[in-house]
């Protein structure tokens, strides 16, 4: 029961050992910056500088654009400039993405489709790139005629073209995930930088989607993937990022070829020239509107106000770690930043609007017309965002506890006051150090000025100069300190849960379940979503979670066999206190006798397939699927491994998440839970897991099994999670399930829970085992109904078909049953079951199930 798993060592060094053109490309572009002179800064015979913004000396060579491509006639320049790098930031930049993008294009389609994915797309991208530059300025549009006189070095137009292109080779999850981060990339510098490589990598990387479809080997059609919760987070959150760093890009370029990059005002806090102060302010009073903004750019000033001023950046940065997490905080974060970025946008130009009259920063006049056009641009990024947002907040809905909420508001207000205080009490005890003269009321509407970015005030909102060193330095720092408090309160409530925050309880609640077990679907009662709940005296427990005023138990409940009754009978009480509707889900026949007192109605809901390992073996014809499978298995090189996610190193992880999430792409209705376990469940310590290994090391699929205690013991495993990459071998499951029995027998377990099947009905021809209560939900017509649903169900999520599955080990049949105390309540309680299970089911999976059962019926 061993096997070798691939290490992320053995992995990188296979896959460098397959990309000779990714290696050769790297020497090429390092060769082509010490020839041309680029990587010393300098051209040979020329001593002027390489600017690494334009790379003017390179581009006068080897460089590309309307000047020197399309009216110089230099066509070459097509193909040279997709090899020389302008300078040595983009020579180590090259080289890097050579190896590693470039790298994974041609792991992906092979050398010779990478040679002409990269050759294709870069030149594609260049050539149209110039050609509609060259369209624009025949139309005098206002880019295209400022950069055409620009020309262009850039090796990474044909790297991002090439790996684009081999998206369309790729898995479904994989092919998102890499177009999704390096769209929003090359449109981030296109929208912010605005220089023509930045458009020409655009070019080559739509260029490379149409081109990968034509060299993908598996000529099926694309579709659409639709992605699980947590690839939901991940790919916003990544946005969100991304978009943030949009603006330092502007910053860092100092360009004006986009109206996007003027969101740098929101960020910058250029130095005020004394000339120009001197002339503005010559005239004395009334002093000129530009006068006064000079003076308020002095007060905005400092290390203090820089660091304020760049506050939404990181708060979109903290805000992106939440969402990559689910929370709704790092929701409602990135929306109230990115709202707040929308409102001040005009504030920007109208700082921008200024500038331009000062003579600094853009060195070309503007048209009211033009500067409204472009202000309703760069407005298009934060708006997009926050749009993108409402539409997926669905997505971000695990919410931090009560209490730890209210300490974050009460940490973050004490501060604002206590620092807003700070700030008012020093400038009223300096009041005649401040220039110009103000009345005290003034000093208070001050103090809150100080903890918002200066560039956000529109810029001439705040003329307050304090030449006192105690007012200087609570002005300057005020702000800082307050938003320092206020990142490292949100770090803290982002890493809160309902889980960290009640871990005496949930450590009470595990030990009660080491001790007395809880069934074989017990351990499902510790997962995200349920609630524990202890009797008075701490005896016994269950869990619960309430859906639509429903309290639903799952499970048997977690006491000695004789407090069973008694639990429950208390668990009614507390139910009762909170006006919620009690539903015991999934128990076993043992508690039928309970709810016979009870007087409540119960039904059966699933079957759970059990083998005992006294005896077990695998002869007869029987199990000649199941010995096929072992035998295939064994011919072919796989094994299995016994271990556990902790055990696993980062490699094999990846490549688990890349099979689930593969999986749920390939699956066009929305993933399950509740019952059923995900990735998140994997990770439990308590939980094994039972893998297909091939025999490069590569995991071809994997099992989970969750343990069952006994007087603190395991006395057996329950099947959980089980999934497996789209076109793997068929019976891989089989072996899985096999090996894990043989395992697990040595170790000298009772049995092993194949789990329950929702809504399935054993062989007739198996003896029933939950006597009356069988009886009686059969005769009835609910039964008929659960009879219907399964079939109903069966396309959209194949329970049937599991159950079929199961039924190659020839297990021993346990009924599973539901109970409420009235039978007319079962629509509600339905309908809270259906949430349980899909709790964030989107209007789109919706309308997907509903046209996959509509087709059965």
């Amino acid at each position: 029961m061993s096997g070798k798993l691939r290490n992320t060592k053995e992995r990188l060094d296979g896959f460098f050992r397959r990309i000779p053109f990714a290696f050769l490309m790297a020497a090429v572009f390092l060769a082509a910056a010490v020839f041309s002179g680029t990587l010393s800064g300098t051209l040979p015979g020329h001593p002027v500088s390489v600017h690494s913004a334009s790379g003017a000396d390179a581009g006068r060579l080897w460089g590309q654009g309307v000047d020197a491509t399309f009216l110089g006639g230099r066509w070459w320049t097509l193909f040279t400039a997709l090899l020389v790098p302008q300078d040595a930031t983009a020579t180590l930049l090259a080289v890097a993405g050579a190896i590693l993008l470039l790298g994974l294009a041609e792991r992906v389609l092979g050398t010779r489709k990478a040679v002409l994915a990269f050759l294709a797309t870069g030149l594609a991208g260049g050539f149209l790139g110039i050609l509609l530059q060259w369209l624009g300025t025949l139309a005098w549009e206002w880019w295209s005629t400022a950069a055409s006189s620009a020309a262009t070095v850039d090796p990474l137009t044909g790297v991002l073209g090439a790996l684009s292109t081999a998206t369309g080779s790729m898995g479904l999850l994989w092919r998102r995930r890499i177009r999704v981060v390096l769209l929003a990339f090359v449109l981030i510098f296109v929208l912010y930088s605005g220089d023509p490589e930045d458009f020409y990598r655009l070019l080559a990387v739509l260029a490379g989607f149409p081109l990968g479809a034509l060299l993908r080997a598996r000529k099926r059609p694309l579709k659409a993937p639709l992605s699980s919760h947590r690839e939901t987070r991940t790919l916003v959150a990544a946005v969100v990022l991304v978009t943030a760093v949009g603006p330092l890009v502007a910053f860092l370029g100092s360009t004006d070829l986009t109206p996007f990059a003027f969101g740098s005002y929101l960020f910058m806090n250029d130095p005020v020239d004394p000339g120009t102060l001197a002339a503005a302010c010559r005239g004395g009073l009334p002093m000129s509107r530009l006068c006064i903004h000079q003076l308020a750019r002095i007060g905005s000033q400092g290390p203090g106000m820089m660091l304020l001023a760049f506050v939404p950046v990181v708060l979109l940065g903290v805000a992106a770690w939440g969402l990559y997490r689910g929370r709704r905080f790092g929701w409602w974060l990135a929306v109230g930043v990115n709202t707040v970025i929308l409102l001040a946008t005009p504030g920007s130009f109208g700082v921008m609007r200024l500038s331009v009259q000062a003579g600094s920063a853009v060195h070309r006049p503007f048209n009211g017309q033009e500067l409204l056009i472009w202000m309703i641009t760069a407005a298009l990024v934060p708006a997009g965002s926050v749009i993108m947002l409402l539409l997926q907040r669905r997505h971000f809905g695990i919410r931090a506890p009560q209490p730890d909420l209210r300490r974050f508001v009460l940490v973050v207000v004490f501060a604002f006051l206590v620092l807003a205080a700070a700030c008012t009490v020093t400038a009223l005890r300096a009041l005649k150090s401040i220039a110009p003269r103000v009345a005290a009321a003034r000093v208070f509407l001050e103090a809150p000025r100080r903890f918002v970015p200066p560039h956000f005030l529109g810029g001439t909102g705040h003329l307050l100069l304090p030449r006192h060193t105690a007012v200087s330095w609570a002005y300057q720092w005020a702000g800082p300190a307050f938003w320092t408090v206020f990142l490292l309160a949100a770090l803290w409530l982002l890493s809160r849960s309902p889980r960290v925050a009640s871990a005496h309880d949930v450590g009470k609640f595990r030990a009660l379940l080491r001790r007395h077990g809880g069934g074989s679907l017990g351990h499902m009662t510790t997962w995200e979503g349920n609630t524990p709940w202890f009797t008075h005296d701490g005896s016994g427990a269950l869990a619960y979670r309430v859906v639509k005023g429903q309290a639903i138990v799952l499970g048997d409940p977690i006491c000695a066999r004789h407090r069973a009754r008694g639990t429950i009978r208390e668990f009614l009480v507390f139910c009762d206190k909170h006006n919620w509707s009690p539903v015991f889900y999934s128990f076993h026949s043992a508690l039928l006798p309970v709810f016979n007192e009870l007087g409540w109605r119960y039904l059966p809901v699933g079957e759970e397939t059990v083998i005992h390992t006294a005896g077990f073996t695998m002869k007869g014809r029987q199990w000649q699927n199941v010995r096929t499978a072992l035998n295939k298995a064994a011919r072919e090189g796989r094994t299995a491994v016994w271990t556990s996610w902790a055990e696993l190193p980062f490699a094999a992880t990846a490549e688990i998440t890349a099979i689930s999430e593969s999986w749920v792409a390939e699956n066009k209705l929305p993933e399950m839970g509740f019952t059923l376990g995900g990735l998140d469940e994997l990770k439990d310590p308590d939980v094994r897991l039972m893998l297909a290994v091939a025999h490069d090391g590569s995991i071809e699929a994997v099992t989970s099994w969750m343990p069952v205690h006994e007087d603190g013991a395991v006395v057996a495993w329950t099947l959980d999670f089980m999934r497996r990459p789209p076109g793997s071998d068929n019976g891989v499951m089989e072996f899985l399930i096999a090996s894990a029995a043989l395992h697990l027998q040595q170790e000298g377990v009772r049995f092993l829970s194949l789990s329950g099947a929702p809504l399935a009905t054993k062989p007739l021809a198996t003896k029933p085992g939950s006597g009356a209560g069988s009886t009686e939900g059969r005769a009835t017509g609910i039964a008929a109904f659960l009879a219907w649903l399964s079939r109903t169900l069966e396309p959209a999520y194949g329970f049937g078909s599991l159950f079929r599955f199961k039924a190659k080990f020839h297990p021993e049949y346990s009924t599973l049953f539901m109970a409420l105390p009235d039978i007319a309540a079962l629509p509600t309680v339905g309908v809270a079951l259906a949430r349980a299970y899909l709790p964030e089911v989107s209007t789109r999976q919706s309308i997907t199930l509903a046209r996959t059962l509509g087709r059965l019926n």
